[in-house]
């Protein structure tokens, strides 16, 4: 008797939507199954909406209902046109990585003979690498009997991290791996004012300022007052009046 073909139980009881959901970076539409969701953006009003709900808002709008923070309780969605919301996503993570500074190891090799005009051509591009935040690797390069000048290539680095010391920090002494005598630079970071260095004057931009906070004076001891003598003056008597050269004596009656 021929039997026909056995039933396939592996797709038994999977989501048709699972795959996708694997496919896709966020949740969207019907994939959202929790109870309710937070809303935000410009198209609607903030707040907590139940998923059927906020399901038939972006159908109105003919848009998606997008999960952008799932770890949220309730999760937050926005009301966007997914495909627009992905290109604006890549496009700013595309502009932040090239605005970001890969850190990268220079090198610089030196011989025991290097002489003065090769050292200060090698200390330049250094200091550039330095200035762009790259760590700089310098190695002294000893061939055949040259290994006996060992002192002569410490004294060559040790030249070179004097050269350096305004823009990189020596991480150690140098040390000897193989024929090669090493030395690494890292670059210095910008060194803070202290707290009490004086600031530097604003441009006038014609804005108001806020007033500076007044200092308390020193009080300094007041003189005692200066004590003058009190002069008294007196009162001056009178003068005697004068009789005056019309007046004539009194009559006392013919004697």
């Amino acid at each position: 008797m021929q039997q026909g073909p056995r039933p396939n139980f592996n797709n038994r009881g999977r989501n048709p939507n699972f795959r996708r959901e694997q496919q896709q970076e966020h949740r969207t539409n019907r994939m959202i199954r929790v109870p309710e969701v937070r809303l935000v953006g410009d198209n609607v009003e903030p707040g907590i909406y139940r998923t059927d709900e906020a399901l038939r808002m972006a159908e109105d709008q003919a848009l998606d209902l997008v999960e952008i923070s799932p770890n949220a309780a309730p999760p937050v969605c926005r009301i966007i046109d997914y495909n627009k919301f992905l290109y604006e996503k890549k496009k700013k993570e595309k502009e932040m990585k090239a605005n970001a500074h890969k850190s990268e190891v220079k090198e610089i090799r030196f011989t025991p003979n290097t002489d003065d005009h090769d050292f200060d051509f090698k200390a330049k591009h250094a200091e550039k690498f330095l200035k762009e935040g790259n760590k700089v690797k310098t190695y002294v390069q000893f061939k055949g009997r040259a290994i006996m000048f060992k002192e002569r290539g410490e004294l060559i680095l040790l030249k070179f991290a004097e050269r350096l010391a305004e823009v990189g920090a020596l991480e150690g002494m140098p040390l000897m791996e193989g024929k090669r005598m090493i030395a690494i630079f890292a670059p210095k970071s910008a060194k803070k004012k202290p707290a009490g260095a004086p600031k530097e004057p604003r441009e006038n931009t014609g804005e108001p300022q806020a007033p500076r906070p007044q200092q308390p004076r020193e009080e300094q001891p007041q003189a005692a007052p200066v004590r003058r003598p009190i002069e008294i003056k007196y009162a001056k008597p009178p003068a005697p009046k004068t009789p005056a050269p019309d007046d004539k004596p009194a009559d006392n009656g013919g004697n």
